[in-house]
C-alpha cells in the first residue's frame, strides 16, 4: 500500500523535484511555530501572565490559529510522508511523532470538554503545559526524524 502511495503523482512530483520537498519542509516548519507560538500566549495566560486579557476570548483566537497552522502541517506533512511513505513509516521516531500529535489532539478534546477556557483553574494549567511539552516532543521528534 506504501508503495501504491509513493506512486501517486503528486508524491512523485515531491519527490523528483528540486523545490517541491523544501517548501513543504518550510511551510510545515512555519505551521508548527505558529502553532506552538499560539499555544503558548494562551498557556502563558492560563499560567497566569497577561493578567489584563481575559482568557475565554483569547483562547478562542489561539485555538483558531492553531488549528488553521495545524492544519497546514497536517497538508504539508502528509505530501512530505507520501513522497517517502516507505522509508518513513517505519522509522521509530516518526512513529514516536505520530503517537505524541495523538497524545496532544486527546489532551486538547479533553481541556476543551471540561471547559477549561472557562474554568482555567490547576487542572487546565496542567493540561496546558502538558500540551507544551507534548509539542516540543512533536517538534523535536520531526527534527530527529533526518538522524535516524
Amino acid at each position: 500500500m506504501l508503495v501504491a502511495v509513493e506512486a501517486w503523482p503528486l508524491a512523485a512530483a515531491v519527490r523528483h523535484s528540486l523545490w517541491a520537498y523544501p517548501v513543504l519542509e518550510v511551510v510545515h516548519i512555519a505551521a508548527l511555530g505558529t502553532l506552538f507560538g499560539s499555544l503558548l500566549l494562551l498557556d502563558l495566560r492560563l499560567f497566569g501572565f497577561g493578567k489584563a486579557i481575559a482568557v475565554p476570548p483569547l483562547g478562542r483566537y489561539c485555538v483558531r490559529v492553531a488549528l488553521l497552522a495545524f492544519v497546514f502541517a497536517a497538508s504539508s506533512g502528509l505530501l512530505m510522508l507520501a513522497a517517502r511513505a516507505t522509508e518513513l513509516v517505519e522509522n521509530p521516531v516518526f512513529q514516536a511523532k505520530l503517537v505524541l500529535i495523538a497524545l496532544a489532539g486527546v489532551n486538547a478534546l479533553l481541556f476543551h470538554k471540561r471547559n477549561g477556557l472557562e474554568r482555567h483553574d490547576g487542572v487546565a494549567r496542567l493540561q496546558g503545559a502538558l500540551s507544551l511539552v507534548i509539542w516540543i516532543g512533536v517538534i523535536s521528534a520531526g527534527r530527529f526524524i533526518a538522524y535516524y
